[in-house]
């Protein structure tokens, strides 16, 4: 009977180990004729950022980056996932395949300068974390088509928008490759776990 006992622990054991597979990709997927598949991918996009530069998805070109929505007044879940975020920052800001792109849902209020300054208060880099603005539709069209998550005007929502506390991975190929929940600090580690898995994949 023991050796039954020690024979289901080593099972379990080995179960509960980390596989080495590759992170899912996210959304629509089309199987072409000839057998190709064509994965949802992030659609383009010009947007500015804190220091007037414009962004693009030449921006990321040869990186991965973690994506969120919120704005600077924001009276809920933003400040928590800022703090959030400032872990992953704090992680990956001397690694050049890693950015940032925060996006901001209030355009009117958050300028150029007001993002500068929201983000010198976080004490970050632009040319790593960059928050963006522009119009105002065109952010929320990308966040719900895009990315997939709630990006919207609110009456009824504290400050006025109601948005996703997601955090989003996006590959070098602008695929999502994963979505969490920027508000639990557990949901950030596996963010941060998958972000290294995925950056293990462009070194094989």
């Amino acid at each position: 009977m023991k050796y039954l006992v020690i024979l289901v622990g080593v099972v379990t054991l080995w179960s509960c180990q980390p596989k080495d597979e590759k992170l899912k990709i996210y959304g629509r997927k089309e199987v072409k004729a000839e057998g190709d598949t064509i994965f949802h991918k992030i659609a383009d996009y010009k947007f500015v950022n804190q220091d007037s530069a414009m962004v693009t998805p030449a921006t990321f070109e040869d990186k991965i980056y973690v994506a969120d929505f919120f704005f600077t007044s924001c009276p809920t879940i933003c400040p928590i996932m800022k703090t959030q975020m400032l872990r992953v920052y704090e992680k990956y800001k001397d690694n050049p395949e890693v950015m940032i792109l925060s996006h901001s849902i209030d355009p009117k209020h958050d300028t150029v300068a007001v993002l500068k300054e929201f983000s010198e208060r976080l004490g970050v880099s632009s040319d790593k974390w960059h928050f963006i603005t522009g119009d105002k539709e065109d952010i929320f069209k990308i966040g719900q088509t895009s990315y997939m998550v709630t990006a919207m005007d609110d009456a009824t929502a504290p400050g006025g928008y109601l948005h996703s506390g997601a955090f989003i991975l996006v590959d070098k190929e602008r695929r999502v490759r994963g979505l969490y929940d920027g508000t639990l600090a557990d949901q950030v580690d596996k963010l941060m776990v998958d972000m290294d898995k995925l950056l293990q994949e462009y070194e094989k």
